[in-house]
């Protein structure tokens, strides 16, 4: 027996959802179908309150179907609204399975949110990867959305589960409205091929702005270049971006933050409150592996034409397609339509419109990943980043690249060396300071322990954690005791290697480690970077997951402490106990959406340009409101590649779009935001 959804089925009434969506359909959920795990519930007129305890592995409600199941063929998603009943937000997941699913395997797909207290939040789990579906299996490479069939057997679904991931502590959310949504348009897989136009966008869509012709880019450079006149920027910024009608601080020459009445902010070289607005990638970014897809174009410029700059060799691929096919073919549509739109002299003409549009848009900061030939034109403040290379931890686990090894001489050789190739930057009134390192993989805080005592015997860090035991226990049996081993000697243990101990009778050495790990880490770039640019902020390595030991070894020796973080608010975002007062930067945030023929919304998703905009607005008034945060920035300024980049992200997370239009919708919320910015901060 199947439940196929209708207009009206079992009592449940359809309700409309917008012009581009179909009627929603309410999952009809019979008591005996919801069970509360490690926890309670209590049913209310549209779903649960739910009770979790605290430290079980996945509390929350399972819904399951025995003999029957939902089709819920052709529905784009399903969705569920939580909000959290305590004072303390808490991710919440939702996970949907057909019948071979079991959480682990193809069949099962989850998605989470940040929950707010008492504000409803939406998780959605989307059934496909894009609005559009085939009407037969193609193989799409080298993206990670594209047209293709149901995530999971869409007709078969047959349990949805609603958890928290390990918590500490008990919690209380409301759950409801647990519902699919929107359509999926088929498309002809016969006639699929290629799917790429001249532009480097969606051919079988259409929407507002798309270009169709070269005269389609002209019109819209001429109609940008009178909203750049009317508009050019906010009042009362000086030209760092700062606040001219705030207080006259001391003038330093350079950026540097101050804590006034409670709150943090950045202090600009002339001695000006400044909030870091800002944007990443502000660089010609779209280039996209054509290598073993050229099936996909229906146009890829001549290599020894006009366009032949466009064509490139590519070799970075950490994940996905192309990780064992480098190096690969590129061609980067962005840089053709630059060409087409300005022509001659079309990247300095591209790097000033560049400026122009920041500020316009009450953007007063470049940041991260962008191109010096726009930032070191100094009309715009920027942050650069510095990048290294030394050994690491062999046996440390990474999704970007292994843990360094901080012990290793080469460490410190490594931040060095890079340090000193931002010879243009260090010293520049415009360089607010670095970021050094992205994202790296902090783990839990025994993990790089524990690393290092599974990497090989000559690992720099294994002899310095082994010389701490030494140190600390003197005898072997001393270590053997509080660890529950049996050591015959010293040298037996150091021989030991992949051997893990106890990670309970062992924590305490363990998180030691750990921490002399991430001290070290933070203190060297810090005595390294203050060296050459003494009067410059060191902004941390933007942390993405990391645990307490990691963020107060980061806020002892950062200026600012930075964090990307992909959520819908960060007005609960805050340093945890222990940490040294220290302000917070925001390195990357996104929202993407689906209706202007991209495939994938990238990490935080909206339904559409007009939930996308309003979202940018909520976040950064949440961020304004944080006495902690000193800067947001949007990642990133170009929508990535509609087939997608190295490691096939193909994001629709741009304030410009591939043929280098703005996206209305979003840049008129960034320009608001910019207008209000230091008032709304100042009243804090």
């Amino acid at each position: 027996m199947n439940i196929k959804p209708a207009l009206i089925v079992c009592g449940i009434i359809a309700f409309q959802l917008g012009a581009q969506t179909n009627p929603g359909y309410r999952l009809p959920v019979s008591a005996d179908q919801a069970r509360a795990v490690h926890g309670q519930m209590t049913a209310t007129a549209e779903g649960w309150i739910v009770e979790t305890r605290a430290h079980p592995d996945w509390p929350g409600i399972t819904i399951e179907l025995s003999d029957t199941y939902w089709d819920l063929s052709g529905y784009r998603a399903i969705k569920l609204d939580v909000r959290s009943l305590d004072p303390e937000p808490v991710q919440a997941h939702l996970r949907i399975d057909d019948s071979q699913g079991n959480g682990s395997n193809s069949h099962s797909i989850t998605a989470s949110v940040m929950t707010s207290s008492h504000t409803w939040q939406t998780i959605t789990v989307p059934l496909y990867r894009s609005p559009w579906t085939l009407s037969e299996p193609l193989e799409l490479n080298g993206m990670r959305g594209y047209p293709s069939a149901g995530r999971i057997d869409t007709d078969r679904v047959v349990r949805v589960i609603f958890f928290l991931a390990h918590p500490a502590s008990t919690h209380r959310l409301e759950i409801r409205n647990l519902r699919a949504e929107g359509w999926v348009q088929v498309l002809d897989t016969k006639t699929f091929l290629p799917f790429i136009d001249r532009f480097g966008q969606f051919i079988h869509a259409d929407w507002p702005g798309k270009i169709t012709n070269e005269a389609d880019l002209i019109a819209g450079r001429k109609k940008e270049q009178h909203v750049l006149e009317e508009q050019t920027g906010p009042k009362n910024w000086n030209q760092y971006g700062g606040w001219t009608a705030g207080p006259q601080l001391e003038a330093t020459g350079y950026f540097r933050v101050e804590k006034i009445k409670g709150v943090w902010w950045l202090v600009d070289p002339a001695g000006r409150l400044f909030w870091s607005h800002g944007v990443d990638c502000v660089a010609n970014t779209s280039s996209t592996p054509v290598s073993l897809r050229e099936n996909y174009f229906s146009w890829l410029g001549e290599r020894n034409g006009e366009f032949a700059s466009c064509w490139d060799r590519g070799s970075w691929a950490p994940h996905g397609y192309y990780q064992d096919k480098t190096p690969y073919q590129t061609f980067n549509f962005g840089h053709a339509n630059l060409i087409r739109k300005y022509g001659e002299g079309y990247y300095d003409t591209f790097a000033s419109i560049t400026h122009r549009r920041l500020r316009s848009w009450g953007l007063n900061t470049i940041g991260n990943w962008s191109d010096q030939r726009i930032y070191l034109l100094r009309q715009t403040a920027y942050v650069a980043t510095v990048g290294f290379n030394s050994p690491s931890i062999a046996g440390s686990q990474g999704y970007w690249k292994q843990f360094n090894d901080v012990f290793d001489p080469a460490f410190r050789t490594g931040v060095r060396q890079g340090v000193a190739r931002m010879n243009k930057q260090i010293g520049d009134p415009w360089c607010i300071g670095f970021f050094v390192q992205n994202e790296l993989t902090w783990g839990s805080d025994t993990s790089l322990a524990e690393a290092t005592l599974a990497s090989p015997t000559e690992q720099p860090a294994r002899a310095a954690f082994i010389q701490d035991l030494k140190s600390k226990y003197q005898t072997i049996d001393a270590l053997n005791r509080a660890w529950g081993e049996s050591y015959k000697s010293w040298d037996n243990f150091e021989q030991n290697a992949n051997k893990i101990p106890d990670r309970d009778k062992a924590r305490p050495d363990l998180t030691a480690f750990y921490t002399r790990v991430a001290e070290t880490y933070f203190r060297v770039i810090n005595e390294e970077l203050k060296a050459a640019a003494p009067h410059q902020l060191y902004l941390g390595c933007r942390f993405s997951d990391v645990n307490d030991l990691a963020a107060r070894a980061a806020s002892k020796y950062c200026d600012i402490v930075s964090y990307n973080r992909y959520r819908r608010l960060v007005d609960q975002q805050k340093l945890p106990e222990g940490c040294q007062d220290r302000p917070m930067i925001i390195g990357e945030f996104h929202f993407g959406a689906l209706d202007r023929g991209m495939f994938h919304t990238g990490l935080v998703p909206t339904e559409s340009q007009q939930e996308r905009a309003a979202c940018y607005q909520a976040y950064l008034k949440s961020a304004l409101d944080n006495p902690g945060i000193v800067g947001t920035h949007w990642f990133q300024y170009r929508d990535q590649a509609t087939t997608g980049r190295g490691d096939g992200e193909n994001y629709q997370i741009g304030l410009i779009d591939i043929c280098d239009t703005p996206y209305p919708e979003t840049t008129e919320a960034v320009r608001q935001i910019g207008d209000s910015l230091y008032q709304r901060r100042h009243q804090n």
